[in-house]
């Protein structure tokens, strides 16, 4: 009974990273408080440890929950006594510390949820898997477009084959803010982008581009065999790619396009993914993102709405639901539904069951280490003159 109790009450969260004028902080802490299966307790907001404790305060975290480091945080929280220390760490940091801050806190034996991509090169990302491995706690990474319902009913339909054998796949990130700056202007947030030694060389391949990946493989389940890539840096502010293409090639016989963009005037947060198969063909757009289109030739298009009370919407898609049809979900609900999600398995662990081999819909250790190999397979393509890199 009590361990029942324990496994039901709201969870404790930690937060690294995210502060000041950050964007994502306020995104994960939205998302997982969004259904009250968790509270914001503790945070190190800031590599500066007064802006870290500042910015804490400035969220709602008690005084003496409020740290001035990461490494602070999870020796406190540690410490404290197993009723009352976080659950889970949830990091929102630049890229290149994720696999130190994910580790130190997997060793505690705190779960986490880490901003994506989950790292900057493959040998932190084998890190990373085996620290999971190690540690049996839950890791999920915040490819949060995965999370959208129809993107979940999409995948079904997939897999109940209702699109055939695939043949293309093509998923499209696009925005168009880099002409808005100035070559030597600082952004308000994100300044750290631009540093490749703090955002690796993907530019915005790692940034949106990666998600555009995530999602074809979400929605298909498939892996490239090899990648081909061309990518540019057109914006004056840094020298990191901001536009880009990768070809891909699947043992199966079909080919891919992932396109990314942050260049294209007039594109505020485009990301689209088109499936065709032998049979029919798929659309989904995140700007309209309760909407997902059908197509077959010589019949009309289909058009499935987001309704949980309608008798087409699959198991996997009502489950993401949280309104009625006619009502708008979009990104904060996508994003909680990554939490969600995790949030199952740390309760199972709280009422000390064992996670099994079974796949999870939230993004795993596993996929951020897909989408790590797939940003260096790009620029291994790229350094070699547009050369096939093998998966």
């Amino acid at each position: 009974m009590v361990i029942e109790q324990q496994s039901n009450r709201p969870l404790k969260m930690g937060l690294i990273g995210g502060g000041g004028n950050g964007f994502i902080g306020k995104v994960h802490t939205t998302a997982a408080t969004l259904d009250r299966e968790a509270v914001l307790t503790a945070g190190a907001l800031s590599s500066d440890p007064k802006r870290s404790r500042e910015s804490a305060l400035a969220m709602g975290i008690a005084p003496d929950r409020a740290y001035g480091s990461f490494r602070e945080l999870i020796s406190a929280e540690k410490s404290r006594s197993a009723d009352d220390r976080i659950d889970f760490i949830s990091i929102a940091t630049p890229n290149h510390t994720h696999r130190e801050i994910a580790c130190a806190a997997l060793e505690a034996g705190f779960h986490v949820v880490c901003d994506k991509p989950m790292t900057i090169t493959t040998t932190d990302a084998d890190a990373m898997v085996s620290a999971v491995r190690d540690s049996e706690c839950v890791f999920a990474l915040t490819h949060n477009y995965s999370g959208y319902p129809l993107v979940r009913q999409a995948r079904e339909l997939i897999a109940n084959g209702e699109l055939g054998d695939l043949i293309a796949i093509r998923a499209n990130y696009v925005q168009g803010w880099m002409h808005g700056m100035n070559p030597d202007e600082i952004p308000a947030r994100g300044a750290w982008k631009s540093d490749p030694n703090k955002n690796g060389r993907a530019g915005s391949l790692g940034d949106v581009g990666t998600h555009a990946f995530h999602l074809l493989q979400f929605i298909t389940g498939m892996t490239p065999s090899k990648v081909l890539s061309h990518m540019r840096s057109y914006s004056s502010h840094h020298e990191l790619d901001d536009y880009g293409h990768a070809m891909l090639q699947f043992a199966e016989g079909t080919t891919g396009m992932v396109t990314w963009s942050q260049v294209s005037h007039g594109r505020l947060n485009d990301l689209s993914i088109e499936v065709d198969g032998t049979k029919a063909s798929l659309a989904w757009r995140q700007e309209e993102p309760n909407q997902l289109l059908l197509r077959s030739l010589g019949q009309p298009t289909k058009i499935y709405e987001r309704n949980p009370n309608a008798d087409y919407t699959l198991p996997s898609a009502v489950a993401a639901c949280r309104l009625p049809g006619g009502h708008p979900e979009a990104f904060f609900e996508a994003f909680a539904n990554v939490y969600r999600d995790a949030f199952s398995d740390m309760r199972r662990i709280i009422r000390g069951e064992k996670l099994g081999s079974e796949p999870v819909l939230y993004p795993s250790v596993n996929d951020g280490a897909d989408g790590v190999r797939f940003m260096q397979r790009c620029l291994a393509s790229v350094d070699a003159d547009a050369a096939w890199q093998a998966w």
